[in-house]
């Protein structure tokens, strides 16, 4: 029944005339120049996202909508079969960043002008191949994360420092509650808890990773999965050990032991969380045999929140991400989670699809 329909969608219905069709793809090239304007992406950055697709459209002597995989590996394979890897990578990547800006926003209307369905031209049989993709972060599981914890936490009470062990313990549990980047943890102030903010506070993230060279990328992160309760032990019975003074401006949230030229305490370095995350987990977790990480403490947070019955794109939000496809790449679940989403996306689709099909009654 679902095929049935797709191959409708790919009948051309009364073609559009080679002027009309010239006049769309010019006003949708300079769409695309504003979107990435508004993104508040660099003027180098803009020309590089246009330059590149107007390079392969005048080399495909036809609208980049109309360009097949067949097409991308004559492209790819001929014509840039002797250049360098970056460029290879930098055209794939602008065409494909090109082919979403087309499914977003002109979808339909190519669709009507031309009875094109747009689809990507890259995939994963003729992507170039320059470099090895990031490992695959597969985290531990939630049984073990919890003993992790559980166990530092008992150090607390016999540990030779315990501020600094408590400040690391604290750190990481929120990097693993509610997916923050280290770099994000670290530039917290005190200021940034918003506690009457939401249902149960904010933390307002000032230092988000950007896209692409747009800059930090500020966001709100709601204070669930226990996130509120460990920040409101760590500033009434942490914090004071570091500093005295929670209304003094800038005062860093996770402080260090060192101080700044003023007296006052300076903020905890990268290092100082990731070398005592690493040292515990060795401790606490000697069955596991992979580096336990802020990053990896951040793919176990997207998926226990996406576990937890959170959307794809609620946990975006939350991780901070550009695209929904960087967010999917952090979600890591066990058993049927995965095949039980699937099945219910496809029952939601045949009851939309009912009745639309000649022969079936609504």
């Amino acid at each position: 029944m679902g095929l049935a329909v797709v191959r409708d969608l790919r009948e051309a219905r009364a073609p559009a005339g080679p002027e009309e069709v010239a006049a769309f793809e010019t006003d949708v090239l300079a769409g695309f120049v504003l979107a990435r304007a508004a993104a508040g992406l660099a003027d180098g950055t803009i020309r590089t996202d246009v330059v590149h697709p107007e390079q392969i459209r005048t080399w495909l002597e036809r609208p980049l909508w109309e360009m097949e995989p067949a097409d991308a590996d004559r492209y790819f394979g001929t014509v840039l079969h002797r250049a360098a890897k970056g460029t290879r990578l930098a055209r794939a990547q602008a065409l494909k960043t090109f082919f979403l800006f087309l499914e977003l926003r002109h979808a339909v209307e190519i669709h009507q002008l031309t009875g094109r369905v747009v689809q990507c031209p890259i995939d994963e049989m003729n992507r170039p191949r320059g470099r090895r993709d990031a490992a695959l972060r597969i985290p531990p599981s939630s049984e073990q994360v919890d003993r992790l914890f559980a166990r530092w936490r008992e150090e607390l009470t016999t540990c030779r420092k315990f501020g600094p062990t408590a400040r690391n313990y604290a750190a990481a549990r929120l990097m693993a509650e509610v997916g923050l980047r280290v770099s994000e943890v670290r530039g917290l102030d005190l200021a940034d808890v918003k506690w009457d903010l939401g249902r149960f506070g904010k933390l307002h993230v000032r230092c988000g990773k950007g896209a692409r060279g747009s800059g930090p990328r500020e966001r709100m992160v709601p204070l669930i999965n226990g996130a509120g309760r460990t920040l409101r032990w760590f500033i009434e019975d942490v914090w004071g050990h570091f500093d005295d003074d929670h209304t003094r401006p800038g005062a860093p949230l996770f402080p260090s032991e060192r101080k700044n030229t003023d007296g006052t305490a300076a903020r905890v370095a990268n290092e100082s969380l990731r070398s005592t995350l690493s040292d515990m987990a060795g401790r606490h977790l000697p069955e596991w045999t992979h580096k336990v990480t802020p990053h990896v403490l951040r793919h176990f947070a997207a998926s226990q929140l996406y576990l937890s019955g959170m959307d794809l794109l609620a946990v975006q939000e939350m991780l901070g991400h550009a695209w929904v496809a960087t967010t999917m790449r952090y979600v890591h679940v066990h058993a049927t989670h995965v095949e039980d989403a699937w099945l219910a996306g496809q029952q939601r689709a045949a009851a939309r699809l009912t009745g639309l099909v000649p022969g079936e009654s609504s």
